[in-house]
């Protein structure tokens, strides 16, 4: 064969291959016509969601400047307040009651007037009390209504009040100045206590009847994860008083023997009367508690990819997903909470929220025994942290800011402290394949969406998700992650838990979730439900169950 003919026959050859793999190529890239491409829902919400906005910095800077200026008392900056001051404890939007905004959704009536929810310390008046305003209207507030008497059945007494984070840091100076001081040798001998080596945890609630306000500080090794990490020392303090200088102990407790106080503690160490158990001190990075990796990672971890983008979208507080749409916002004190879910247009339910964290504890120690923490009393939302990107959310999950004002004058941001992401769960929604007759394969991609965020509460850290599935299912779920609580280990305290650590118990407790589930399914409800989710964990076994009680809407 003549050359010049080989040598185009190769050349087309080469261009064959070359297109081949070019088409190849584009189809690997685009969509394949039978892979399932859920129809694009039209966003329709015109700025309605914003009827369930949290406020804006801006919104909660006026009704601290109304609240100044038309309350006629002085309001101190509550992250230097005493107990005998006036302050604002927290300021959050006041959702309007539903009756209002379903007239404003569906029945096209005025938008309801935009109001805040400011709740007021009042310790600097003859009968201290803590009172709720609602403020509006925004963004320039006229007025304020006191609104306790109708949320509470009367007035809410003084000592009921949630403890600050400044009286925290009170007790913790009173501790060390007045209290620790009384001990010289005991301190100096066993706690090996350095003026800071030592942390204080607290337990809840404040006493154990009505008009009491005193509390067990439990206290540990100040290290990285100190949770786990308890000397056997537990103090009472009896902080009711509105003076500082008249707070006192009513109890000591030290490796399973009670005492009137430190003097009595430090007169039966001197006299050699008391059982010593010395806790080998921990380095500043905790050693077992540290959260720093023990090995580096063998290889990077998958990560998620969105070939063409995210397939949801979300402007202001509105998500749209699919066939499901909704608004979303954050509370102070509750933490995440949904509002007008819709399923194809249709609503399902008005409000889907978190409204409480509660565990419930055991132990041979009076802080351990004591202690049942309701979560929402120190600020669910209020305590939401920022999320890091790969590890808390995908790195393609969208990051949403929030804002608060709690415990001072001055709203904070919260970067990027609710993420969004549509997640691959790794199974198919449904599939067949057909080896009988005739061959085919079907399946389709199960997917959901998920709007997350953690809040970091004392020990533990929760992380809480609300699921949209495809098949039209909606899930509430919440893990729990963190540092266990602890207890120091003493006498028959393995019946209380289990061992952590040399002297280190991990007690025994219950957690209790509890949800507002207000649904429509078909029309308007009269009546939601809280949902209760248990979670029982003795010996590190556990048990789940539902418990569900309703209670009527406005």
């Amino acid at each position: 064969m003549h050359m010049k003919t080989v040598l185009i026959l190769l050349i087309l050859a080469l261009a064959t291959i070359f297109a081949l793999v070019c088409v190849l190529l584009t189809r690997a890239r685009t969509p394949s016509a039978c892979q399932h491409q859920p129809p694009e829902q039209e966003d329709t919400d015109d700025g309605q969601s914003l009827v369930f906005a949290d406020l804006t910095p801006e919104e909660m800077m006026q009704v601290v400047q109304y609240l100044q200026g038309n309350l006629g008392v002085q309001l101190v900056d509550a992250s230097r307040a005493k107990p005998s001051d006036n302050c604002i404890a927290s300021v959050d939007v006041q959702v309007p009651a539903k009756v209002e905004v379903l007239r404003f959704l569906d029945g096209g009536g005025a938008r309801p007037p935009r109001e805040a929810l400011a709740v007021l310390y009042f310790g600097n008046q003859p009968d201290p009390n803590v009172t709720e305003y609602v403020v509006g209207p925004l963004p320039t507030p006229v007025y304020h209504r006191d609104v306790t008497v109708q949320k509470y059945g009367g007035k809410v007494p003084y000592h009921r009040r949630p403890t600050l984070a400044v009286e925290y840091k009170q007790i913790s100076g009173f501790l060390k100045s007045q209290v620790f001081p009384t001990a010289p040798s005991f301190m100096r001998q066993i706690m090996e206590y350095d003026g800071a080596s030592l942390a204080a945890m607290t337990a809840a609630p404040r006493g154990f009847q009505s008009g009491d306000r005193i509390t067990w500080f439990v206290l540990f090794q100040n290290v990285s994860g100190f949770f786990v990490h308890p000397v056997g020392l537990e103090v009472l303090v009896d902080h009711s008083s509105l003076d500082i200088s008249r707070w006192l102990v009513s109890r000591v407790f030290y490796n399973g023997q009670y005492y009137r106080d430190m003097v009595q503690l430090e007169s039966a160490y001197v006299q050699g009367r008391i059982s010593v158990e010395k806790v080998r001190k921990a380095p500043r990075d905790g050693d077992f508690s540290s959260m720093k990796p023990r090995a580096p990672s063998a290889a990077l971890f998958p990560l998620q990819y969105e070939p063409q983008g995210p397939r949801y979208s979300v402007r202001s507080n509105h998500v749209l997903f699919q066939a499901w749409s909704f608004a979303f916002g954050m509370s102070v004190s509750r933490g995440l909470r949904l509002f007008d879910i819709r399923h194809k247009g249709e609503r399902v339910a008005y409000e889907i929220s978190i409204q409480e964290a509660l565990s419930v504890y055991g132990s041979n120690c009076p802080g351990g025994m004591s202690t049942r923490y309701m979560d929402g009393s120190f600020g669910i939302g209020r305590y939401t942290s920022p999320l890091v990107r790969g590890v808390d959310c995908p790195y393609s999950a969208t990051y949403v800011d929030t804002h608060s004002l709690s415990e001072t004058l001055s709203p904070s941001k919260k970067k990027a402290s609710l993420c969004i992401f549509e997640q691959n769960l790794g199974s198919p929604l449904r599939r067949h394949y057909s080896n009988l007759q005739s061959l085919y394969y079907g399946g389709l991609v199960n997917s959901a969406l998920v709007v997350r965020s953690i809040a970091t509460v004392g020990n533990y850290d929760y992380i809480w998700d609300f699921i949209f599935y495809q098949n039209g299912a909606i899930e509430g779920k919440v893990q729990a992650t963190g540092y266990a609580s602890s207890s120091f280990l003493h006498g028959d305290g393995l019946r209380y838990g289990n061992r952590v650590w040399e002297h280190t118990l991990g007690t025994i407790h219950t957690h209790s979730i509890n949800y507002k589930v207000d649904l429509d399914v078909g029309g308007r409800s009269r009546s939601s439900f809280n949902v209760c989710h248990y979670a029982g964990k003795p010996q590190s076994f556990g048990g789940d169950c539902l418990l569900l009680s309703r209670i009527p809407n406005n």
